[in-house]
């Protein structure tokens, strides 16, 4: 061992905790709350006044009135599917429903989103989609609202 013993190294140890472990998280979380507060907080989705889930996180739908998340995604997180699986979905919906399908098709339309404004895979939103089913067919949604 050494003259010097621990001192520097706890010194830079302690030093290092504080920076990484205090100081730059509390400087990442400000930045983030100023700069983009709503993802920043989870991007919570509001029906009727109150908090329904997160557009960031899948719900899990079971009803065959709603469209489903995706269930080949490794993590079951995705909140979002393809328009190809949201189109595939519409009979279904249609069938137990009694909406027109092609009623369904113009909401789901309506709703594409893009990775790169225009370049990139089309996705849909499963919670913004079947919230968009709710508020229009309310008789149907009923038991929804």
């Amino acid at each position: 061992m050494n003259k010097h013993g621990y001192g520097p190294t706890v010194r830079l140890a302690v030093i290092s905790l504080i920076l990484c472990g205090l100081f730059f998280p509390l400087v990442v979380t400000a930045v983030a709350q100023i700069m983009l507060p709503y993802q920043a907080n989870g991007q919570i989705i509001q029906f009727h006044g109150r908090d329904i889930g997160s557009s960031l996180i899948a719900q899990n739908f079971s009803s065959p009135m709603l469209f489903y998340p995706r269930n080949d995604s490794a993590s079951g997180v995705d909140p979002d599917i393809t328009l190809q699986d949201a189109y595939s979905q519409i009979p279904r919906i249609h069938a137990t429903t009694g909406i027109p399908s092609d009623a369904i098709k113009h909401i789901v339309d309506e709703n594409v989103e893009r990775t790169l404004w225009v370049v990139g895979e089309p996705y849909i939103n499963v919670l913004r989609l079947n919230l968009i089913l709710i508020e229009d067919y309310p008789s149907i949604y009923r038991s929804f609202n």
